[in-house]
């Protein structure tokens, strides 16, 4: 039963792992200018891409110092999504495996 748990947390982390690459990626083109935030599909995906991401960024950016232009945050938030997915989840569930809960 853990087990399974523990495998949808990790595809979630996944999923937000992935959105916070999208979004970086679509930050750059429009940094560059590559595309704009005039076209209504660009312009929905990254409204909507934000509203995911900010809640994350939020409390991590007042502890972050402000390194204009550059966003630190979402670097921030890929790293400890690593930690999490790779080094804590599976401590955890070998914990729970080795003590005979699962």
């Amino acid at each position: 039963m853990f087990g399974v748990l523990f495998s949808i947390i990790q595809v979630l982390l996944n999923v937000i792992w992935w959105i916070i690459f999208v979004q970086a990626i679509l930050s750059i083109l429009i940094s560059f200018n590559v595309i704009n935030t005039y076209n209504d599909f660009v312009s929905a995906l990254w409204t909507g891409l934000r509203r995911l991401t900010e809640p994350m960024y939020r409390p991590l950016r007042r502890i972050l110092p402000d390194a204009q232009p550059l966003d630190i945050a979402p670097l921030a938030v890929l790293v400890i999504l690593y930690i999490l997915n790779r080094i804590i989840i599976p401590a955890l569930y070998g914990q729970i495996v080795a003590s005979g809960l699962s």
